[in-house]
């Protein structure tokens, strides 16, 4: 029959794995090693699928639509689970016309977006089944139920694109995804799905007016596509026979009409009308072979008409000798139309598996991690307000020596108790030899971080600088989008990472302030107890060892206790502060699902507050108990001083100065704990936001050679080019001027349904209705903006509560960091960084499951 077929987009090899895995690293933190395992597995199942789906095209085989249905139905589900513009893989198409430079366009495309990759499979889908169509055999039942249902799908798909290609790439597409293109395709797989249905209406014997109709139709979506065909911005896309046979195929659709018409005047005795039309469709198919240039087109029909003209003739001049009439003056006989435009709707693979079905939604895991800020931000404030409490009552204790003090009284020269406790404590911890190990480790811990994040910015002034350089050379002709705003939030983030490092090396210029202030005391608690009693002078003479059975040091050592209690406390309250979990990831889960948003803040606050409501309420509690506990120390130790007449001499100075260091033994020790464990996880954070800058850099490598690629060719051709002909006038149409309107209205642009066929009607009875092809609902809702059309990388917003100085000086919990280890030196050696090499994956065959989506049949058994 000569049908055409859409040539396929050729597309490049690229690796899924890299990039994806990085970006599941970063923002799927929380998954447990199984998962994670899962997760692997489906990446790699993807690059596989991948690179099997999108050249099982080329074979032409009904095979190769399920396994790009698969493939696309992966990359929808995919979309709405991770946060698409940060993926940084360069996907890259050529045209599928290949002639992009004759007429200023581009003949490749690179852009690293999920959403486009979407696209050019959804193109090459719709080639795939124009192909298999134009292959069916329209001689079977079978071949034309497939082919009108394959050139109907592929007709969808086009319609399809135009809203999906405009929002996924910014700047210039190529030609064959440009909107005139893109209606033009659509229009002409939807008149050769409809030739489909006239074909078996014929073989069917139909109702001769039912036929006419069919034809009618027919002809007129085929004048829409050649008049769509041959706009100047695509008029030179297609191969040279294309407008030809289209305009043949116009021709021969009028002149089937005007046969099938001239049977019912017939069958109504209207004898000179029959002569009429029959007159024009023998003129009709002579245009119709004369234009495709194929001489045998609709040849069969043309020599019934020439005898049934013949024959009508006759008996009109030997019998019936009626007038016959002008054909332009004639009515027309109206119009049918089966083959429709149906809306596209995911899976359109039959057995539908989501591969990232452990990944949730981009929104729910935004609201986890939103939430889970919040949690460690609300955490944080109630571990610092404990840690200040719990310094100041500290200090006021070591200002006033105790309690040392009541035990000095009753122990003479000798050395407190108390303190000997704590001497003990901080030489098994390893005294202040081990604070020294953990102060001089900062230095080198933040130099790892900060080289991280240097090469970062390196890489990116690299590739900026190029980009600047080639667009000053190209200057307009240089048409991608700047570095400088591409990758403007990258930068910033970038920026908000460096100014952690800055505020954590403030932090450890504190810890080394108090180390110094406090060394000499430290030293001592480090001694033996034998090196620790020679170094604390002899009790004064004003010790009185009678004092410390006066009721007020028998008060004072009861307020002690109470402090040991009150601390101890305040222990258990952090650990149940840090220990706080709150899963709401099935309450977010059903809000997007009923309501399509998530009201995270409204959600998180209100469950947030009942988990940690009572640990606050213990927090207020000890505080408010904690002043009443200072005043009464105060008094306490008034009363002891005044009552047992104990100076402040040097000695009482040197335990004061022990208490307070052991203090700050502890303060520091922890402190210093939680800012290994702090360097540790931002250097995992910015290793990941280094490979991601790597991969953003790869992908814009890829995409500046492709672009010199096209300019070079563009250049080269230009010159060579011969100008393409234009289609004579007469071709757009075989309708004369003066027809009625009923037979010469153009379709409407997009060759979309009727009205009353959108809104579910049907067309006037005795016609079949509408063919049912693949069900198709609006992948998006009709909301294209969520289909990332932005190309570039959007970095993550910074986590919440990420701040050195949080619970002072480092946060004790912080949102999406791993468990506490130490990050081996080597980790950070072999990281690749910039230098790591993006491999392509070798092609690995995949056999697909045979079939399409089906379709119910309509009237015609189809």
């Amino acid at each position: 029959m000569g049908l055409l077929s859409v040539p396929m987009k050729k597309p490049s090899e690229v690796d899924f794995a890299k990039p994806l895995k990085t970006l599941v690293q970063s923002n799927y933190r929380n998954l447990e090693p199984d998962q994670l395992n899962v997760i692997n597995e489906a990446i790699a199942e993807l690059n596989t699928l991948r690179n099997t789906a999108v050249w099982k095209v080329f074979d032409k085989q009904e095979s190769g639509l399920e396994v790009n249905y698969r493939y696309y139905d992966q990359l929808s589900a995919l979309e709405s689970k991770i946060p698409v513009q940060e993926l940084q893989v360069p996907f890259k198409w050529k045209d599928a016309f290949d002639k992009g430079s004759i007429f200023g366009g581009r003949i490749s495309l690179t852009l690293t977006s999920i959403a486009y990759e979407r696209t050019c499979v959804l193109f090459n889908l719709a080639a795939l089944q124009s192909a298999v169509a134009s292959s069916q055999s329209t001689d079977t039942d079978e071949g034309l139920k497939q082919a009108a249902k394959l050139f109907q799908q592929s007709a969808s798909i086009f319609t399809f694109l135009r809203t999906l290609a405009s929002a996924t790439i910014q700047g210039e597409p190529t030609p064959d995804l440009s909107q005139d293109s893109l209606t033009a395709l659509g229009n002409l797989m939807l008149a050769q799905a409809q030739e489909m249905f006239v074909i078996k209406a014929i073989k069917d014997s139909m109702k001769d007016l039912v036929v006419a109709k069919l034809c009618a139709q027919c002809e007129e979506l085929y004048s829409e596509a050649l008049r769509s065909m041959q706009r100047d911005g695509v008029r030179a896309l297609w191969d040279k026979e294309w407008i030809p046979q289209v305009a043949g195929r116009q021709a021969a659709m009028h002149a089937l009409t005007m046969l099938y018409h001239s049977k019912v005047s017939k069958a109504n005795k209207a004898f000179g009308e029959e002569i009429s039309r029959l007159q024009k469709a023998v003129e009709l198919f002579k245009t119709a072979q004369s234009r495709s240039s194929n001489p045998t087109l609709f040849q069969e029909y043309a020599n019934r008409a020439q005898k049934s003209l013949a024959e009508a003739k006759k008996d009109n001049d030997f019998i019936y000798n009626e007038v016959i009439p002008d054909v332009n003056n004639l009515p027309s006989p109206g119009k049918a139309q089966l083959a429709k435009v149906l809306p596209l709707a995911t899976p359109l693979s039959e057995d539908f598996h989501d591969l990232f079905g452990a990944l949730v939604p981009v929104a729910v895991n935004q609201a986890l991690a939103a939430c889970e800020g919040r949690k460690s931000e609300m955490v944080n404030g109630e571990i610092m307000r404990l840690r200040e409490a719990t310094s100041a009552l500290n200090g006021l204790l070591s200002s006033l020596n105790l309690p040392a003090i009541v035990e000095v009284t009753a122990s003479g020269d000798s050395l407190p108790p108390s303190l000997q406790e704590k001497a003990s404590a901080v030489r098994e911890k390893g005294g202040i030899a081990q604070l020294k190990e953990l102060i001089e480790r900062l230095p080198e811990l933040f130099t790892r971080n900060k080289e991280i994040l240097d090469e970062a910015f390196r890489m990116m002034d690299e590739e900026r600088d190029s980009d600047n350089q080639l667009r000053a050379q190209f200057k307009d002709r240089w048409t991608r989008t700047s570095s400088d705003k591409l990758a403007a939030t990258f930068r910033a983030n970038g920026e908000k990472y460096r100014t952690i490092i800055n505020n954590a090396t403030a932090a450890d210029k504190v810890i080394r302030e108090k180390f110094a202030t406090h060394k000499h005391g430290l030293e001592l608690l480090s001694m033996t107890a034998d090196q620790l009693a020679k170094e604390i002078p002899s009790a004064g003479a004003g010790s009185n060892s009678q004092a410390s059975n006066s009721s007020a040091a028998q008060t004072l050592r009861s307020l002690m206790e109470s402090v040991e209690t009150m601390k101890a406390e305040r222990e258990c309250i952090e650990s149940e502060l840090k220990g706080l979990t709150i899963d709401l990831k099935d309450r977010f889960l059903s809000a997007l699902s009923t309501e399509g948003v998530i009201n995270e803040p409204a959600i998180s606050l209100s469950e947030i507050g009942k988990v940690i409501g009572p640990l606050q309420e213990q927090v207020g509690e000890t505080l408010a108990r904690q002043q009443v506990l200072s005043t009464e120390v105060r008094e306490a130790h008034e009363r002891f001083v005044s009552e047992s007449g104990v100076s402040t001499d040097q000695r009482d100075r040197t335990l004061s100065e022990l208490a307070a260091a052991y203090d700050v033994f502890t303060e520091l020790q922890g402190y210093l704990q939680e800012g290994e464990t702090f360097y540790n996880g931002l250097t995992e954070i910015l290793l990941v936001y280094q490979s991601k800058i790597s991969d953003y850099c790869f992908a814009r490598k890829t995409e500046k050679e492709e672009l010199m690629k096209d300019l070079t060719h563009e250049s080269s051709r230009q010159a060579s080019v011969a100008p393409t002909p234009v289609i004579p006038t007469h071709h757009t149409s075989t309708t004369a001027s003066n027809e009625p309107a009923s037979t010469s209205a153009s379709a409407p642009a997009s060759a979309a349904p009727p009205a009353s066929a959108a809104a579910g009607g049907t067309a006037p009875a005795p016609y079949p209705q509408q063919m049912q092809g693949i069900p198709m609902a609006a992948a998006y809702g009709g909301n294209m903006a969520a289909m990332g059309g932005f190309t570039g990388y959007v970095p993550p917003p910074m986590p919440q509560g990420f701040n050195p100085y949080g619970t002072l000086p480092y946060p004790s919990a912080y949102t999406g960091f791993p468990p506490a280890t130490m990050v081996p030196p080597a980790y950070y050696g072999t990281y690749p960084g910039a230098y790591g090499a993006q491999h392509h994956q070798q092609q690995q065959q995949q056999q697909p499951q045979p079939g399409a989506p089906g379709a119910p049949p309509n009237q015609m058994g189809w």
